[in-house]
């Protein structure tokens, strides 16, 4: 069953014994802190960790000039980040990797004409699976929880919880695809 954002943030307010919300627009101080926070901590566990349900790849257009309208005049360009980027993975060009490059604002400079894209997309709550499901319900609960019950031992131990949630996670993500294999290593060719 997909989740939405307000279905998540109902789940985590249960999870510390608060009233669930329906709503961001809600007049209670559930709904507000909600609202606040909600979007931060979601972007945040995204970009945490390299996922693979969220990695994405695109190639980018290249801007005019930079945005502070000065031209590099080193051979380098200004490209345009797509709107759902939240975590750069890797930057390529025809030639291979871009190992030299610039995070500006919504522009990433490097040298080159062309920039090919891997990253970490802000995707909508009912593509995540339920294992990132389980892992930002368990960090929103924590985040929620000192300033709606003011305990800080209940916030502490739904930090660590969280914890091994998001490690959970991460793990489920791992085994979505094949293990990367050695193929040339110089001790096992040395055994013969």
């Amino acid at each position: 069953m997909a989740l939405g954002d307000i279905a998540l943030c109902a789940r985590a307010m249960v999870m510390i014994g608060a009233s669930p919300v329906s709503s961001f627009d809600e007049d209670c101080a559930e709904a507000e802190i909600a609202r606040l926070l909600y979007p931060t901590i979601r972007d945040g566990m995204l970009a945490s960790y390299p996922w693979r349900f969220a990695a994405r790849g695109a190639w980018l257009a290249r801007l005019a000039t930079a945005n502070d309208g000065r031209d590099p005049g080193d051979g380098s360009a200004l490209f345009a980040l797509p709107r759902d980027f939240i975590r750069l993975l890797s930057l390529e060009n025809e030639g291979g990797k871009i190992t030299r490059f610039e995070l500006r604002d919504r522009a990433v400079l490097c040298a080159g004409e062309t920039a090919h894209l891997s990253y970490v997309a802000r995707l909508a709550e009912g593509s995540f699976p339920p294992w990132f499901d389980l892992a930002l319900i368990a960090r929103l609960a924590a985040e929620f929880c000192l300033p709606l019950t003011e305990s800080s031992a209940r916030a502490e131990y739904l930090f660590k919880r969280s914890e091994e949630q998001f490690r959970e996670a991460r793990l489920a993500d791992a085994q979505q695809s094949t293990p990367h294999a050695i193929d040339d290593f110089s001790l096992i060719s040395a055994r013969g």
